[in-house]
Parts: structure tokens; sequence; C-alpha cells
């Protein structure tokens, strides 16, 4: 299941753009592979802060047994690792040194588990009252994933690195191998296999809570730019509204009177019918209107916003009776919008 996708840079320098690309490479196939597994999460391009520190973690991967870390980096030319763990790379024929995207990666997990072991009390349910296990006895792994166009040498690369270090159309592979997930009740009579899991329930908390912590780079950005903050704000399809002088109170004749009953009752019909005028979903934190994906979590349909990456649940109060005893259904790609009471039923995505 995709979490969050990919967030859109505005790039410039060729070397950002490349590594922008390399990014929706790796979702691209994480999609593919993942979208409707309910027990694989997928969080791309995660950014979140922690005790004072900042780590920006390009595939994020949570699924029943753990957590998978992936680093992307755009390489087109050679690269080479030594015996000390020391990279190297090849641009136009000219080799030059570049930092090792492993310990990249370790800094990052490290950080993630300091997190989630901080929040552990707030994120992972109880058992008959028991605490359940936390995140260290979890499975940890991380990859990166490097361009197809690359070339690797392995003869002099430690293994221990080669093991981590996979070309883009293979990490899919890597990733199943790794995570060995098997069907539950395959799980339960498999004695050998001690892995402590996440049920669904905590699976889905911990989604949850990772996307409520992430920071959004464009609006972080916006704050220090107001030309690109009055961009990124939402278009209300309200119209402004004047402020105009109160009318000093007056006796109000019966002309007045009768004429006022008489325009109530021609807005009646158009007050009633618009509900049916304005957009019924659209995200309760920013107020996008159509730059959102559709979701499934533990408390239903929802979508994902693309413009702030927070979560606006689809089941919405009926706006035509203004019951909350209203239901979400799906029919291939379409959501409608269900009222029990009054039977009102519209399309919303």
């Amino acid at each position: 299941m995709i979490l969050k996708t990919k967030t859109l840079q505005m790039t410039k320098t060729p070397q950002t753009i490349a590594g922008q690309k390399q990014e929706q490479d790796v979702a691209f196939f994480l999609r593919r592979a993942f979208k409707d597994h309910p027990e694989v999460l997928v969080i791309n391009d995660f950014k979140f802060s922690f005790n004072d520190e900042t780590a920006q973690i390009d595939h994020l991967i949570v699924y029943t047994y753990g957590f998978v870390l992936i680093e992307s980096k755009s390489i087109k030319g050679h690269v080479k690792v030594n015996s000390q763990g020391e990279w190297t790379r090849s641009y136009n024929s000219h080799w030059a040194g570049m930092p090792s995207p492993i310990k990249q990666v370790e800094l990052q997990q490290a950080l993630l588990k300091e997190m989630l072991k901080h929040h552990k009390s707030e994120i992972l349910s109880k058992l008959l009252g028991i605490k359940q296990q936390g995140f260290n006895g979890r499975c940890w792994h991380y990859l990166c994933a490097v361009s197809s166009s690359a070339v690797i040498d392995r003869k002099t690369m430690p293994k221990e690195i080669s093991d981590k270090f996979f070309k883009t159309e293979f990490l899919v592979d890597e990733l199943k191998s790794i995570m060995n997930l098997k069907h539950k009740i395959i799980r339960l009579m498999n004695v050998a296999d001690t892995r402590p899991d996440f049920n669904q329930q905590e699976l889905d908390s911990i989604g949850q809570f990772l996307i409520s912590q992430h920071i959004d780079s464009n609006i972080q950005q916006a704050a220090h730019d107001p030309v690109l903050l009055k961009q990124i704000q939402p278009i209300s399809n309200t119209p402004e509204l004047k402020p105009e002088l109160e009318p000093e109170l007056q006796p109000a004749s019966a002309a007045t009177h009768h004429l006022a009953q008489s325009n109530a009752a021609m807005l009646a019909p158009v007050a009633a019918l618009a509900p049916e005028q304005h957009p019924i979903l659209s995200c309760k934190h920013c107020g996008e209107l159509t730059q959102y994906t559709p979701m499934y979590g533990k408390f239903g349909y929802y979508i994902n916003c693309n413009q702030c990456s927070k979560n606006t649940p689809m089941k919405q109060t009926c706006p035509q009776c203004m019951s909350k005893n209203t239901k979400v259904t799906k029919r291939k790609e379409t959501y409608t919008l269900n009222c029990v009471d009054c039977g009102f039923e519209k399309r919303i995505v």
C-alpha cells in the first residue's frame, strides 16, 4: 500500500533532475509491486525531525516484520568501493570521490529508530493489558538503489556493501527476499520463523504516525518565500465579499416585510441545491480540491493530499440532510458517498 508518493521539487541543475528521476524510477517499481499489499506500507520521500536532528529517507517500507530503508542514487558512470568502504565514481571520464550512501542511510535508520522508540506507547497497541514488543527486536534493513545505467565494479567492493547495493530493476526481488512474507496461516504453523510481527492494527498505526511526522519541503520553503507561499495557497471557490456599512435600523414597513418573504421563497430552492453545486471532498488541512490520492486504512477510505501530504477521511456529513449516518462505497476507481437516512448519493472521487 502506498502511503505517500514522491514529492516533486522545482529542480534546475542536471544533477538534481537526474536524482529526482532516479527516485521516481524506484517509486514506480515499489508501486507496481506493493500498491495492493495491505501488509507492506510504502512511504516515498519521507522527511522528519527528532531530537533537533532532521533526516530525509528516499523510500521507507514498513512491513509485518519490520522496516527497510532505501537510498536512491543517480549514477550513470562507473562506481567503485575500496576495502575501506570509500566510494568513487566516474563522470565524463573523470573520477571523483563521493559520500557513502550506505553510511548516509545508516544515520537515517538510527534516527528513525530513536523516534519510534520514543513514541512507542502512542503507536503500538496492548494485548490483554500487556505491552507489545517495541521496535528494537524487529527486522531492520537498508539498501542502496542506483541507476540502471550505472556500471558497478564488484571485484574490490566489500561483500557487506555489495549485498546492499542494487540496480533499480533488481530492487523488488531483493525486498521480497528480505521481507519473506508468508500467508498468515503458514506463518502460524511455521515455528522455525521466530520473527516478531506487527498485527494489522499496529501496522496501520505505525503508518499513520509516520505520515503525521512528515515535513513538507514545499510548505517549509514557502514559509521563507512570500511569492511561493502565495502560489501554493488553495484557491477558494467562494467569492470574496466586500464589507458593507451596516444600515441604520428602521422599522420595517408592510411592503418591505412582504418583499423579504417573497425573496426568501425565491431563494429557498437555490439553497436546497447549494450542496450539489460545491465539491464534497477536499483536503481538510489545506483546502486542495483535486490533487490527492485515494487510499484505504483501518478507519476506512481516505485521501492523501499531494500538496500538504496529510489525510482526510472520505466519510462526510450528508450535504443534503446533514446526517452523519453515511458510508463510502467503492466500485472500480469510483468512490461514492451514500446517506443511509435520506438516500442521498453522490460520487466524490
